[in-house]
């Protein structure tokens, strides 16, 4: 993945199994953080963070139509920020990507997933607030 520094601009490959450690910024050397908000994942990306992550990873699918989805964003972006360095959160359009739903025979969403090692531990529909995810990440751990 690229990752911007906040202090230069300098775009850095981050591979997946970092996303949740600190780095350095390859020009200036600033810490770049632990990522701390949600990633808009395609197929490629979704792989790539699944196999290489090695904390948890809370997959959100959702769809711009969908309110209860649009209602829970705020809340997918809290968890993020709360949950940097512990787990990675990704965020899957099933519209934009109906495969990735249909990988995962996501019937409903929003529909939340959390993968550890590779492997999908638990997958739950419906609204939930950060602590429910939060919850929904320390089951699967």
């Amino acid at each position: 993945m690229i990752r911007k520094c906040q202090r230069c601009g300098q775009e850095n490959r981050v591979p997946a199994r970092h996303l949740a450690d600190q780095g350095r910024c390859g020009a200036c050397k600033e810490t770049l953080p632990a990522l701390s908000e949600p990633v808009d994942a395609d197929a490629a990306t979704f792989d790539e963070v699944i196999a290489g992550a090695r904390v948890p990873v809370l997959v959100d699918f959702w769809a711009p139509w969908c309110g209860p989805c649009r209602m829970v964003a705020p809340e997918v972006k809290k968890l993020a920020a709360q949950m940097a360095g512990k787990a990675v959160v990704l965020k899957v359009d099933t519209e934009r990507h109906p495969a990735l739903g249909a990988r995962f025979a996501v019937r409903s969403i929003p529909s939340f997933a959390v993968f550890s090692d590779g492997q999908r531990v638990l997958q739950e529909a419906g609204a939930r607030d950060h602590r429910e995810l939060a919850r929904l990440i320390a089951r699967a751990a």
